[in-house]
């Protein structure tokens, strides 16, 4: 008796296009404030986003000289992170590194680079207030585009999810299963 593959074939089609394909998907870094590559005045705590919860976070701040500015142990909200950092932070380039690990026992690990540049005090006063004003609105505008752009906010991702390469692979295995059934035998 030969049975033919054809009922099994539809019936997993109809499995990967009722929209269970979302369960291969891996967390991933939503935002994160700062933001990448922004500067700020002021820096109380670092929050984290990801799109979904995640456990066992490791948060660090490092800063100018190498130097480390967490203050205390970062704490899990659902999706959210959140780390303390220091009192009183110097002005310079800062760098957070992250890793957490996400439901499905992954980790999830990167960088983000940002620059504190505190604000002036109230008796500074800039050397040539003329020459200054120029590139003060300059870079407010470029912190403005950089924060209002939606690629800043989110996290770098490959450009094609698994779950499309699962479903390719997956209809071409039964494109092959049904061409060598349905061949002719000698």
């Amino acid at each position: 008796m030969k049975i033919s593959p054809l009922p099994a074939a539809l019936a997993f089609l109809a499995m990967l296009l009722s929209g269970t394909a979302p369960a291969f998907a891996h967390t991933s870094l939503r935002t994160s404030d700062p933001l990448r590559d922004t500067r700020v005045e002021a820096l109380k705590k670092v929050t984290l986003e990801f799109t979904e919860s995640v456990r066992f976070p490791v948060v660090i701040v490092t800063g100018p000289g190498g130097l480390r500015y967490e203050d205390g142990k970062p704490q899990v909200r659902g999706p959210r992170v959140l780390q303390d950092v220091g009192p009183q932070l110097p002005g310079g380039a800062y760098t957070i590194a992250y890793r957490v690990v996400s439901r499905d026992g992954h980790p999830i690990e990167g960088e983000i680079p940002f620059r504190l540049v505190p604000p002036p005090s109230p008796g500074e006063t800039p050397a040539a207030p003329v020459a200054a004003a120029p590139s003060a609105s300059a870079e407010a505008g470029v912190e403005a585009s950089v924060e209002a752009s939606p690629e800043a906010q989110v996290a770098e991702s490959p450009s094609v999810p698994g779950w499309v390469w699962v479903v390719v692979f997956g209809l071409a295995g039964i494109g092959i299963g049904m061409a060598f059934s349905m061949r002719k035998k000698p």
